[in-house]
């Protein structure tokens, strides 16, 4: 029992009916899924399609002449895409930890869509560049792409909530 008094017991008393409060609010966040949600996961997710230009390995080797044509070639095909909605944000990397690593482009439609598009890339065609197609998932309203004619990505929850 718990006496009124200032004293060291009755200090020790009250840090153990505050844990007893900590842990009843431990083991209902365990039981209640609202309360065991993470609090760091948004409830939606804007999910666009991301494509990384890399530069492979086995790159062939061109003369600076065919290289200013092809990466001509290259720039102008994205602007083109641009040009059409089908790329909405689009550049090159620079000071990247990997050297290997080119470019990024998000684009306004699926994964595949965005395969084949990179797959019509005259530095891709050339070897030059290979790709990696990925989903991107940022909290829903996060970015906003002001150049867009429509919206870009999808809007879903994630998985796990």
């Amino acid at each position: 029992m718990c006496s009124a008094s200032p004293s060291g017991a009755a200090r020790r008393c009250e840090r153990r009916r505050h844990r007893a409060r900590s842990w009843s609010v431990v083991m209902t966040a365990a039981y209640d899924p609202v309360m065991a949600r993470d609090p760091n996961i948004p409830d939606a997710f804007d999910v666009y399609t991301v494509v990384v230009l890399r530069r492979p390995s086995d790159a062939p080797e061109l003369s600076d002449a065919e290289l200013d044509d092809l990466q001509a070639r290259h720039l102008a095909y994205r602007a083109e895409l641009a040009s059409r909605g089908r790329i909405v944000a689009n550049g090159p990397f620079l000071a990247q930890s990997d050297p290997s690593y080119r470019g990024m482009s998000v684009f306004a439609c699926d994964a595949a869509e965005a395969a084949r598009m990179s797959d019509a890339d005259p530095s891709v065609i050339a070897g030059r560049l290979a790709y990696d197609v990925m989903e991107w998932w940022v909290a829903a309203g996060s970015l906003a792409f002001p150049g867009a004619s429509g919206p870009v990505g999808d809007r879903r929850e994630h998985p796990a909530v």
